[in-house]
């Protein structure tokens, strides 16, 4: 494949993420669902590519046709297909740099509760979805018991998770698991973001809602995605000046150390495993939790020896937000649809079974754990849940748009400890190899036991609490 190819791919890219920004401009409808440019995008070039208009081409041109593969040459996908697996080193390379760690004690008091509820929605995913594979999909289906793992790396994972996973996956002897985590984590985003705002609604309805009481309050500016000009940012992000280095460079250069920090450590790690054990364990882990790791080391020292403040969380955000828009789009993009539908009775149980789990944890657990500002702090958690952080986000931000209750900062706070373990954390990255590894039932004992400890502290402790 050419560098030309592989640049005219990243052109083709931002193409379909133009119209899907501006779908998410003209339709109503699209805006009230709150669904981002990277999603629509990436369902049009499904829908344009080989999975879909290629195949119905085909039975007209033939299968070696140009037309086969949609409007979009084979090197095209092939490119896109690799996108996601190195963009989510960027993402989660990102998580830490710039943040400022608070108090424990602050974390505690303010995040805590927050983090019980996302801890027991977390690890019950694994348990409804490893009882799913133990008595329906591995004896009925003949599907590997890992994947009872998906329902957590699809909702809480996300995209980029699935992606990260694609080689695990292969290396499992198992890659349709690849398809059937990103179809989870669409339908989690969908799902999350419309039942979501559904609950909302509800809320401000039964007077549940302590900050807001109508929903339908955002402007149609907000809806179509765009910032009013007198909210926009200025040049004040800028922390270099041009001339030596620009500032975008400096900071995509951090971002860049800290991944080759995390590659080392996986590099070390896998070394001395072989060379102790002669185990191959961690020659199915991926990359990104190791890169995550090695951003917040380097946010250790930049905490040490960045005296001039130059590295702009602000930016560093940018650059994640970049990296995730390229990755949702190429990964719904290059969905095997064949996949999904040789396993769709599966991906249908796998899909309902955790949505059926987080929408019974909002309504029984969410109230009982959060006594205080409970559905906005709750919504976040079950946007998380269902369809990553951003859904999470984006439900607080309509639940409480000028950030009056604890919501958005004790979010913040319970991201610290959990997304290192869950929600595309080490324990997300982990999973699947563990149940092939070691079997389904000592993975279900332990997630057994990490729900009972979220259930109890929430409901037992953090529930008698007012915050």
């Amino acid at each position: 494949m050419s560098p030309e190819q592989i640049g005219f791919a990243l052109l083709y890219l931002g193409i379909f993420l133009l119209i899907g920004k501006w779908i998410r401009m003209r339709s109503k409808w699209m805006q009230n669902l709150f669904l981002p440019a990277s999603v629509i995008g990436g369902f049009l070039a499904l829908l344009l590519g080989p999975e879909a208009l290629g195949q119905i081409l085909a039975n007209f041109t033939g299968g070696d046709s140009f037309w086969a593969s949609g409007v979009m040459t084979t090197e095209i996908v092939e490119v896109w297909s690799a996108l996601p697996g190195l963009m989510i080193n960027i993402v989660f390379a990102t998580l830490f740099i710039g943040t400022v760690l608070p108090g424990l004690k602050r974390v505690w008091e303010v995040g805590g509760p927050q983090l019980a509820f996302g801890w027991t929605l977390g690890w019950g995913q694994y348990v409804i979805g490893l009882l799913l594979a133990l008595l329906i999909l591995v004896p009925f289906y003949n599907m590997p018991a890992f994947t009872g793992a998906l329902i957590e790396i699809g909702f809480e994972g996300g995209h980029g998770t699935a992606a990260g996973l694609q080689g695990t996956f292969e290396d499992l002897g198992f890659p349709q698991a690849y398809d059937l985590a990103v179809g989870l984590a669409t339908v989690g985003i969908l799902t999350g973001v419309i039942v979501g705002i559904a609950f909302i609604n509800w809320g401000v309805r039964r007077n549940h809602a302590n900050v807001i009481t109508d929903v339908k309050g955002m402007s149609p500016t907000q809806k179509a995605g765009v910032v009013e000009s007198e909210n926009r940012e200025t040049s004040g992000d800028l922390t270099v000046r041009p001339e030596s280095i620009e500032t975008l460079t400096f900071h995509f250069s951090i971002v860049g150390f800290a991944i080759l920090i995390g590659y080392l450590i996986l590099q070390a790690i896998t070394w001395v495993e072989g060379a102790l054990f002669g185990s191959d364990f961690m020659t199915y882990v991926p990359l990104f939790p190791l890169a995550m790791i090695g951003g917040l080391i380097v946010q250790v020292f930049l905490n040490r020896l960045d005296t001039s403040r130059l590295v702009n969380r602000q930016i560093i955000t940018r650059i994640q937000g970049f990296s995730l828009d390229i990755l949702i789009t190429s990964a719904i993009a290059t969905v095997s649809l064949s996949v999904l539908g040789e396993y769709i009775v599966p991906f249908l149980l796998l899909a309902l079974a955790g949505i059926a789990w987080n929408v019974f944890g909002f309504f029984v657990f969410g109230p009982r754990m959060m006594p205080a500002y409970w559905l906005e702090r709750a919504v976040g958690d079950f946007g998380q849940s269902t369809g990553v952080t951003a859904t999470g986000l984006m439900l607080m931000r309509v639940a409480d748009p000028e950030m009056k209750s604890p919501a958005v900062e004790g979010f913040g706070y319970k991201q610290l400890v959990f997304e290192p373990f869950l929600g595309g954390g080490l324990v997300t990255a982990l999973s699947a190899p563990l149940v092939f590894m070691f079997g389904p039932v000592p993975f279900l004992i332990f997630a057994s036991v990490m729900l009972l400890i979220g259930l109890l502290t929430g409901l037992l402790y953090f529930g008698k609490k007012k915050v």
